[in-house]
């Protein structure tokens, strides 16, 4: 199903949303681009969210963005840790909501 040839088709969408797709492309040019915080950790950020929302796509371009920003593998690892730590804390959390409040 995931196959990064299935990227050509944000032609088909690009062209039948071309204002939208302009205005997207945009938005994540400016929001991954160098400034206060360098390329190198935006791109680690952006592999945590990718971990976190397990989508290949991301996984694949932002580990090779971030690698190429000069990320090392003791970061990527650290990065996978802290995606990991997170996503198990949001199952916890979630959680309580399976029990009755003690106040009630």
């Amino acid at each position: 199903m995931y196959d990064m040839k299935n990227l050509n088709r944000l032609k088909t969408i690009e062209t039948n949303a071309p204002e939208a797709m302009r205005a997207f492309r945009a938005f994540d040019q400016a929001a991954l681009a160098d400034g206060a915080i360098p390329v190198k950790y935006k791109e680690l950020m952006a592999c945590a969210v990718a971990f976190t929302t397990q989508c290949p796509y991301c996984i694949e371009i932002h580990s090779k963005k971030a690698r190429g920003a000069g990320a090392s593998d003791k970061e990527m690892a650290e990065v996978v840790m802290v995606a990991a730590a997170l996503r198990a804390g949001a199952a916890v959390t979630h959680g309580t909501h399976a029990f009755p409040d003690p106040h009630e």
